[in-house]
């Protein structure tokens, strides 16, 4: 069996080791891509010298008996580029974004991208810190549920939630994981 070829992170390499410092006419987006296309999102910027940066970690897991490694991106859905316009046109020609926005303060989202690969690169475990709480709207982004929308009940355990769909003035509640939904809004009900 062939060996898996390890997925492109960043382009230029020197991205985030002050090369992102000194560049005019470019801005920092954040691309939401559509289902599972970062990976394929990076080889295209990559091949189009596109600057971006996709974090991913290692996990390690069983498959049919065997131990398999693999790069999966540490924010499911977001690749972050560094561009100026015609490349954040080139980028949308890809058809592997769904949407993308301006950061609207591009050295503090540099810094903080800075500080993510710092630790990506110590090789420790890392998990996801959601801002998920309990009465606030989200929507199921995938899976069986994708699209229903509720109201977070309550968290339990660390990466658990259970949330509340409203039909016919009844309630009934599933328990799904965090990385599964999208906050609709910042306000809590």
């Amino acid at each position: 069996m062939a060996s898996a070829r390890r997925a492109i992170s960043i382009h230029p390499p020197e991205l985030l080791d002050g090369f992102a410092a000194n560049e005019t006419g470019r801005a920092w987006w954040v691309a939401y891509t559509k289902v599972r296309q970062e990976k394929r999102l990076a080889e295209e910027l990559a091949a189009r010298q596109i600057p971006f940066y996709l974090p991913l970690v290692e996990r390690r897991h069983l498959y049919r008996g065997r131990r398999i490694t693999s790069h999966v991106p540490l924010f499911a859905g977001y690749v972050f580029l560094f561009t100026d316009q015609r490349e954040r046109v080139q980028s949308l020609a890809t058809q592997r974004i769904a949407q993308s926005i301006q950061v609207p303060d591009g050295p503090h989202l540099y810094a903080d991208l800075a500080q993510v690969q710092r630790l990506i690169d110590a090789k420790v475990p890392l998990t996801i810190e959601a801002r998920l709480q309990p009465g606030q709207k989200v929507r199921v982004l995938e899976g069986s549920f994708a699209g229903m929308e509720g109201i977070i009940e309550s968290r339990c355990r660390k990466t658990r939630l259970i949330v509340a769909i409203t039909l016919l003035q009844r309630g009934v509640s599933v328990e799904l994981d965090d990385v599964l939904l999208e906050p609709l809004d910042s306000a809590c009900v």
